[in-house]
């Protein structure tokens, strides 16, 4: 018996040291779960189901576990690489066959998908051109690298002081050429339908106190006449003829814009409406809204406090990256950004019971249950990091400890062998 006690030992302590071995050959890999030996004593038993002797006849390695612990996570300078730091592991699919892991290093294949170094794809779901997420279905992660439309400039918006102190000008003698004939004036990048700037310039000729401009007002307000040019074209009227303003904006004495009082197309908002004659193939004439709420005609001088348009030209991807919630967003060379696609995760109730693939990977498995699919950090999924890798949970400290430990065991088994060959020996030589 001691014989099967000492080859059972053995064979524990072979397990053990193979198992300590790929823990530390994996020491560098990324994703990787450590694993332990679960053993088992053995003993045996009579057909009448009691044990025929009290001692046992060895010990049995009755599991290899995988501790699905949560490993370092290491920042590097690649944007395809992503750590989860939680619960949860990437789902890919290699020609149609499911698998899941841990390692996030990814890459671009020449079809814009994002796949592993072996080729499998990683699964999410993809955007439209129009960045919304299809979460009907997970599929193959492709990163649309074609060039973002233009969007041409709709609303303006130009929050002024106009300074009261000015000096009043006549209102014929307006040229845009000739700074002497206005105010004051801005200027704004705008865009047509083919993504082609324009500057769109605005000037401010002061009135002075010249009446309401819109009856029933009786009390005399200061005016100021607005017009427009659009690369040096100008708005609504064509020299050599007189010059006609595209709004004229009407102040209170406290120097509050007062919209009904002003000549705007839509009081309610400040704002006035451009139609806009272009000639290059764009879209034409362009209708652009240009507010002016918040605008003051205070004593200091004329000035912008604020202004923007919500037009761009059309943009080349420069940049991608993961959030937190899995989102892939792309950047694009006009400052403009859009939702490319996103990433799911999948849990299982015991990912202990996962069967090893190789290559990072796990398949399902009866004991592991059907996967849980989610977003990264809904439920009880962890979050994503991007430019950043979860490290090998191997502790080569505990496992040079632990071979340690385990040479003793196999030595130790070693000898009861060979001290029960010298005990059967000295029975051998018995006279």
């Amino acid at each position: 018996m001691a014989f099967d006690q000492g080859l059972s030992g053995l064979n524990a302590a072979s397990t053990q040291l193979d198992v300590i071995g790929n823990n530390i050959a994996n020491a560098s890999t990324v994703g990787f779960k450590s694993s332990t030996v679960d053993f088992a004593d053995v003993y045996a038993n009579s057909l009448g189901g009691g044990s025929a002797t009290p001692v046992g006849i060895g010990v049995a390695s009755n599991n290899i576990a995988q501790q699905f612990t949560q490993g370092t996570i290491d920042p590097d300078s690649n944007p395809l690489d992503i750590a989860i730091n939680g619960n949860g592991f990437f789902q890919l699919s290699t020609n149609g066959t499911l698998t899941y892991s841990r390692n996030g290093q990814f890459q671009l294949n020449a079809q814009g998908e994002i796949v592993t170094a072996n080729g499998a794809n990683l699964q999410g779901y993809n955007a439209n051109a129009a960045g919304v997420l299809n979460t009907g279905v997970t599929t193959n992660l492709t990163i649309n690298s074609a060039n973002i439309p233009p969007n041409p400039t709709a609303n303006v918006t130009a929050e002024l002081n106009l300074d009261s102190s000015s000096p009043v000008l006549a209102a014929a003698n307006f040229d845009p050429t000739n700074p002497a004939t206005y105010t004051y004036s801005t200027s704004i990048t705008m865009y047509d339908s083919l993504g082609n700037s324009h500057s769109l310039q605005t000037f401010y000729v002061n009135q002075g106190a010249v009446g309401a401009v819109v009856p029933p007002a009786t009390t005399p307000e200061d005016n100021w006449n607005v017009y427009t040019t659009v690369d040096g074209t100008t708005v609504g009227y064509t020299p050599p003829a007189a010059p006609v303003p595209t709004a004229v904006l009407a102040f209170t004495s406290a120097g509050a814009l007062d919209d009904a009082n002003s000549t705007l197309t839509t009081p309610a908002t400040s704002t006035m409406t451009l139609s806009i004659p272009l000639t290059n193939g764009a879209t034409s004439p362009q209708t652009v809204n240009l507010s002016y709420a918040g605008t003051t005609q205070y004593g200091t001088t004329s000035g912008v406090n604020a202004q923007t348009q919500d037009g761009y030209s059309s943009g080349q991807l420069t940049q991608f990256t993961a959030g937190k919630n899995g989102v892939i967003t792309g950047t694009y060379s006009n400052g403009q950004t859009q939702t490319l696609g996103q990433i799911v995760l999948d849990n299982f109730v015991n990912p202990a019971g996962l069967q090893a693939a190789g290559n990072n990977q796990w398949y399902q498995s009866p004991s592991s249950g059907v996967p849980i699919i989610g977003t990264p950090g809904s439920s009880s999924l962890g979050t994503l990091q991007s430019d950043a890798v979860e490290n090998s949970t191997t502790d080569l400290t505990n496992e040079l400890v632990n071979m340690i430990t385990a040479q003793q065991d196999y030595q130790a088994n070693a000898q009861t062998i060979k001290t029960q060959d010298e005990i059967t020996q000295t029975l051998v030589t018995l006279r």
